[in-house]
């Protein structure tokens, strides 16, 4: 149904970010997101932080497989979908993260917001056709 769309071809909502911003809020983010893993990390490894860095290394993978999703496959519906998920899975690496301290928590906000956002951009090109 709404499979193999060109990107290039679809209405943008009026509030779209220039192309220019999402690189820099991207590099930021992961900044981010890798200073609350070594904040996690840093309290026993791997061994002692199994659980929070194992969901924290999912929800990284399914960050990437948006990408292909989204922009390689062209598959608006799944790419969405994918997006909830990942929404998911970053609220639950912030709860495992602020179990082990609560700053590596606080450093997922701006990710989890964004990540919300970017499900608004993805859901309303599909509304808009």
């Amino acid at each position: 149904m709404f499979q193999a769309v060109r990107y290039e071809g679809l209405e943008k909502p009026s509030w779209l970010p220039p192309n220019s911003v999402f690189g820099p809020v991207w590099a930021g983010l992961y900044f981010l997101m890798a200073v609350a893993a070594f904040m996690v990390w840093r309290r026993g490894g791997f061994l002692k932080q199994a659980l929070p860095l194992s969901v924290y290394s999912i929800q990284l993978v399914a960050n990437f497989s948006w990408v292909f999703i989204y922009l390689e496959a062209r598959d608006l519906l799944a790419a969405f979908i994918e997006l909830c998920c990942l929404w998911v899975l970053i609220l639950v690496t912030a709860v495992l993260f602020g179990r082990v301290r609560r700053a590596s928590a606080f450093l997922l906000v701006p990710y989890l917001i964004w990540v919300f956002f970017a499900g608004s951009l993805n859901f309303e090109p599909r509304t808009l056709r």
